[in-house]
């Protein structure tokens, strides 16, 4: 039957964890680009112009994306290879941002990956715009950093 499981009768409500990632290189030390992401005060600097209301500490940041929705994200871990953020306080779903920081000579690889658990239908619609937001974030630290 077209919507069940398994026999089960379950209508399928499968959530998918879908992967975004956006890589830069950047002309600083990896020091540098740490000292940078691991306060989220920073984070203003690397966003689009669609998010509004944006407060912020070290360690938590509110703001909304204009007509769409509001989070509070929170660093959940910080090592100098990497930065875990995660969303807080009913987000429209699961949500981990991790930064992810190599030294490579005198440059620093940079991988920003957004890990979403969303349905199909979220990830449809949702997929693109988060793309877009990582290649954004990305390219101004790299803009940020030179």
């Amino acid at each position: 039957m077209a919507g069940q499981s398994g026999g089960l009768g379950q209508i399928i409500t499968e959530i998918f964890m879908t992967i975004i990632e956006s890589k830069t290189i950047i002309n600083a030390s990896a020091v540098v680009v740490y000292d940078f992401l691991t306060d989220l005060n920073n984070h203003q600097q690397l966003m689009p112009d669609n998010i509004v209301g944006w407060t912020s500490t070290k360690d938590e940041v509110r703001f909304q994306i204009q007509n769409m929705a509001k989070l509070v994200l929170q660093v959940t871990g910080r090592n100098p290879t990497e930065i875990l953020i995660n969303a807080i306080e009913n987000p429209p779903f699961p949500l981990e941002l991790k930064w992810a920081i190599k030294e490579a000579g005198i440059q620093t690889e940079v991988n920003f990956i957004i890990a979403a658990d969303m349905n199909m239908m979220m990830t449809m619609l949702a997929k693109t715009p988060l793309q877009k937001l990582a290649d954004h974030e990305t390219e101004r630290l790299q803009q940020l950093m030179k």
